[in-house]
């Protein structure tokens, strides 16, 4: 197994046998999956669990991708988050970007190019988390007098 691709992904979108499918796909390459049909689960999971990625799809009902997008952003800014549709369009695309998405890929999505979505989109969350341990490190030691 690569660990540099031992993430543990959310993956979100309301096509049953798209998630299940591509559970087991990620799931044979090393990834931890928990998959949900809807924006609202993806929301309550996100709060109850850690994730280093999390995969949406734009168009579902209820809470659509982009609000799915904002509410996780919202409450766990450290999650990197990749927008999946099957309908790209140029404004959806920038509206993901401009709410925190790292990337936008269009269905039917390539297996290997999403791999490599997650395990920049992990990298990147690893580089945060460091720098904001790193300034908090910083922060402490200004605070003591020694």
């Amino acid at each position: 197994m690569n660990t540099q691709l031992a993430a543990k992904v959310l993956l979100v979108d309301d096509e049953t046998e798209f998630i299940e499918l591509m559970s087991q796909r990620l799931e044979t390459r090393g990834l931890t999956v928990v998959a949900v049909t809807s924006g609202e689960k993806a929301v309550s999971e996100i709060q109850d669990h850690s994730f280093d990625v999390a995969v949406v799809d734009l168009a579902m009902p209820g809470i659509d991708g982009i609000e799915t997008l904002k509410q996780i952003k919202e409450k766990r800014d450290d999650i990197e988050v990749i927008m999946l549709t099957g309908q790209a369009t140029v404004q959806s695309g920038i509206e993901a970007m401009k709410y925190g998405a790292i990337d936008f890929l269009e269905k039917p999505v390539d297996l290997t190019v999403l791999l490599e979505k997650i395990r920049q989109a992990k990298k990147e969350r690893m580089r945060v988390l460091e720098q904001k341990s790193a300034e908090e490190m910083k922060n402490i030691l200004k605070s003591k007098s020694w």
